[in-house]
């Protein structure tokens, strides 16, 4: 995946445009805190009655995504070139530190207690062989790196860079602006059911609702083409499938000016032996600015793979011919 270039454009804006909270602030919180809001603090309404959680967030983090092992592979995976595990944070890879104060938690999947994801064997199996053959045909690559999607909840996993998301409200719905991807998801929060199970989507089907301050978002009707986590920060979990049996829990609550609490948990029988959760803040930076996320345009990752695997085709023909 190319690195996208930030132009040096003074006032451009999402097309997507309301009012949004104000508050001066950038520094991430070290951990997620409770989901009792600050003393003092009263979360504000929008014109409807809806909590009101809008605004430009960002989820720049230095903790890692989980515990690190021993047996892990980060090399592999895709981010520690030195294999230590030393940098399997986000903030290890691409990221903008400019006025960001980061302290590292222990990992960002809280449940299981150990941090670590309950990944089927076959899964892994999967994700390993997809990896190692990246060169081989466009499929093993993961709908990031394709230019699809990030997925749902992946979308939201910290990924190192281009970390912008914007909050829009209005009456029966909440939309995320997501900076990478150029992606807008529409969450209806007006008691409407799923879709029929027959319908199934690369990112799932939204549905919210309001349990105090807290937008709860009821995920399901996934297809089986995506994957759960698709970007190098995420480490073992990046290019792990997903099954049409995908279930999400996402929990938003705003907990002072600047922070929202987020939390998602992830059920998938056929490919994690457990529930697992994450948990993370997400930090209101008014000042923040989404620019063009043109993933296709200049971006040679793809071709330039597919075409290095061709070339050690023709050389490993080449070898045996003689």
């Amino acid at each position: 995946m190319t690195t996208r270039t930030r132009l040096a454009i003074a006032g451009v804006a999402p097309v997507v445009l309301m009012a949004f909270v104000t508050v001066a602030g950038q520094n991430q919180p070290p951990e997620v805190k409770g989901s009792a809001p600050a003393a003092g603090w009263v979360q504000p309404r929008t014109p409807d009655g809806q909590p009101d959680i809008q605004g430009m967030w960002t989820n720049y983090t230095n903790t890692p995504f989980e515990v690190f092992d021993q047996s892990d592979r980060p090399d592999f995976y895709g981010g520690d070139i030195d294999g230590r595990g030393a940098g399997t944070g986000p903030n290890s890879f691409l990221n903008d530190m400019q006025g960001r104060k980061f302290t590292k938690g222990r990992a960002l999947v809280v449940d299981p207690p150990s941090g670590r994801v309950p990944i089927m064997e076959w899964a892994e199996k999967q994700r390993d062989y997809r990896l190692l053959h990246i060169q081989d045909d466009w499929v093993n690559f993961t709908p990031w790196e394709r230019c699809i999607t990030r997925g749902v909840p992946g979308g939201i996993f910290p990924p190192g860079y281009g970390a912008g998301y914007q909050i829009v409200q209005g009456p029966g719905y909440v939309a995320i602006i997501y900076e990478m991807i150029h992606e807008a998801r529409m969450i209806p929060v007006d008691g409407r059911p799923h879709l029929h199970s027959n319908v199934k989507l690369w990112n799932g089907d939204s549905r919210g609702r309001w349990e105090g301050n807290t937008l709860v978002v009821d995920v399901t009707n996934y297809n089986d083409k995506g994957n759960v986590a698709t970007n190098v920060a995420t480490q073992r979990v990046r290019s792990i499938p997903q099954s049409d049996q995908l279930h999400v829990v996402e929990r938003f609550t705003r907990v002072d000016e600047k922070t929202i609490n987020y939390e998602a948990t992830i059920e998938d029988p056929k490919v994690f032996t457990a529930p697992w959760k994450v948990a993370m803040p997400m930090t209101l930076e008014p000042d923040y600015k989404m620019f063009e996320y043109a993933c296709h345009e200049g971006n040679h990752a793809v071709p330039n793979t597919l075409s290095a695997g061709r070339a050690a085709d023709k050389g490993t023909r080449a070898k045996t011919s003689q």
